[in-house]
């Protein structure tokens, strides 16, 4: 079968069967699209022995049979070495994964003998810690886009919320401009809402028999990677972010185009894109003057962060961030080390030297 045909087979598969977004979709076929452009000046190499030194190179194109594991570590090296600039070990390993990901798919559908993926491994890369900011300076940044006094501005109201949300969630970028109005409740008088935690029984206690849920607990239902959803609570200023826009700004936008379930509307009523979102948080962070660079991701880092902090448990925070592992979650512990070392050695007498 021809390399192009096997990708697009594969494509389709993940994006049934996994459930993957279009974003991670897109970046699968970019990552294996350099692949095969790789792959056309590759060498091919024979071999008359076990076949470990074998690879298919440019004849892969046309039978993603040759495909060996010559031509993965080999794509691997190129990466880390190419003339227009090495990639660093970061995206080397992401693009690496996607590559690996598609040769244990050719494997199980019989179009290689062996999955040549697997025993390539990628270049180590530094451990990076997550750049959170203080809470001082998220009070800044919120406050920044805070709504001025008897004036209803619709895009200062949206801004507001969308900001609240993202810090009261920990939620993904991409996973707060796919929320949908139905996605935000309030828990109470033992009543749960279609498609979230089931109610609770009538004296008040869960259905697991732990301990009742608070009145009134506002929530957002999630859809994170792979669509598995969780139910985040929302505080009290998200939720009075978000209620003050779905009643004085919404409509307003709502109004300028088709109708949408979408929570957050841009100037156009449509849902509002990722890149609109990230240009609301590059503004705040200007007006809020702050000096540390602020990405979506900042917002994440930060509810992590600050949890911690308070003393949450990490397979608490685990659970809200919607990691697969907690080991994924258990970065932001070293964060917080980290400061607890450094004011230690700040502030003990006997701690300098």
């Amino acid at each position: 079968m021809p390399l192009d045909r096997a990708t697009e087979t594969y494509l389709r598969h993940v994006a049934i069967e996994r459930g993957l977004s279009q974003h991670t979709l897109s970046a699968y076929r970019r990552d294996l699209a350099v692949f095969a452009s790789w792959l056309e000046s590759a060498p091919v190499v024979d071999s008359d022995s076990d076949g470990a030194d074998r690879a298919g190179g440019a004849l892969v194109l046309d039978d993603v049979g040759r495909l060996a594991r010559a031509d993965v570590s080999g794509f691997v090296t190129h990466l880390a070495t190419r003339p227009s600039g090495p990639l660093a070990p970061r995206s080397i390993a992401r693009m690496l994964s996607s590559v690996r990901s598609f040769t244990a798919f050719a494997a199980g559908e019989g179009w290689l003998p062996i999955d040549p993926g697997t025993a390539v491994r990628p270049p180590k890369a530094p451990t990076r810690l997550p750049k959170a900011i203080s809470i001082e300076d998220m009070e800044r940044l919120l406050g920044a886009v805070a709504a001025d006094d008897g004036v209803d501005d619709p895009v200062r109201l949206r801004d507001r919320a969308l900001l609240e949300l993202l810090y009261a969630t920990g939620a993904r970028i991409s996973e707060a401009v796919g929320l949908s109005v139905d996605d935000v409740a309030t828990l109470s008088d033992g009543f749960a809402p279609d498609g979230f935690a089931p109610a609770p029984a009538a004296d008040g206690s869960a259905p697991d028999g732990s301990a009742p849920a608070a009145d009134g607990l506002a929530v957002v239902k999630v859809t994170g990677k792979g669509n598995k959803q969780r139910v985040v609570p929302l505080g009290s200023f998200a939720r009075a972010a978000i209620d003050a826009y779905l009643v004085r700004a919404r409509p307003v936008f709502a109004a300028r185009g088709p109708s949408t379930p979408a929570l957050f509307l841009g100037a156009r009523g449509a849902r509002l894109s990722r890149q609109s979102a990230w240009l609301v948080i590059q503004a705040a962070a200007e007006a809020a003057g702050l000096e540390a660079h602020v990405s979506p991701h900042t917002f994440r880092h930060s509810f992590a962060t600050h949890l911690l902090e308070g003393g949450a448990d990490v397979r608490v925070v685990q659970e809200l961030l919607g990691h697969a592992s907690v080991a994924t979650t258990q970065i932001y512990t070293m964060v917080t080390a980290d400061m607890l070392r450094d004011v230690y050695q700040t502030a003990h007498p006997r701690a300098r030297r």
